[in-house]
């Protein structure tokens, strides 16, 4: 794995709401690896590349992504990157936002359909495959559950849902879910996806 790439819409009214739990992840990546991020034209988002030891990274190196295009032209920025650093669409993670996971779950895939995500559905496109890794992080449909079954029948308040905020009890958690995902990336790194899928996919934060 040599790109990690975080979705998500760019503006401070986007900051801090469930579609961008993908930048979350590539920021608290970032922190924890000690890299910079910056604005990267070529690349249409934010960029910061550092290096890790030879046991995580190729060549000690990993770099990491934030497409500043909007969520439904991401993948122009993905394209951008891979075809500077040369890098295969099958060493390039992909992390986003899932409706249909609760928060505090995770789901790891080593390739997919979009799912109806209009980033994945850029990605796929500019890329010309749907083989690439991607982690899901949920973030729930909203709601108590004997309504939310009624939500995704008629496909109301979707929208509203993922570009709003997370209530005050999701963002007890949400940090929680972020070293969740810190430790779903590593071990990606250090184990690969096989193994990375089996320990992971069934672990997920309760609250």
């Amino acid at each position: 794995m040599s790109l990690i790439v975080g979705l998500g819409n760019p503006g401070t009214e986007y900051e801090r709401t469930r579609h961008n739990i993908g930048f979350m992840a590539v920021d608290a990546l970032a922190k924890d690896w000690s890299i910079s991020l910056g604005k990267e034209k070529r690349f249409y988002g934010i960029f910061g590349e550092g290096r890790l030891s030879s046991s995580l990274a190729h060549n000690g190196k990993i770099r990491l992504l934030k497409p500043t295009t909007y969520m439904n032209l991401s993948g122009q920025a993905v394209r951008a990157c891979a075809d500077w650093f040369k890098c295969s669409p099958e060493n390039i993670l992909v992390i986003y936002d899932d409706m249909d996971l609760p928060l505090g779950k995770l789901r790891l895939r080593p390739s997919g359909s979009a799912g109806g995500h209009n980033g994945m559905k850029s990605i796929i496109s500019h890329l010309g495959t749907q083989n690439f890794p991607r982690l899901r992080l949920g973030i729930g449909r909203g709601g108590n559950k004997e309504n939310q079954a009624i939500a995704t029948k008629a496909n109301q308040n979707v929208t509203n849902h993922v570009l709003g905020g997370f209530t005050a009890t999701e963002n007890k958690v949400l940090p929680e879910v972020l070293d969740l995902g810190n430790s779903t990336v590593t071990s990606i790194l250090r184990d690969g996806l096989e193994k990375t899928m089996s320990l992971y996919n069934s672990r997920g934060i309760d609250f």
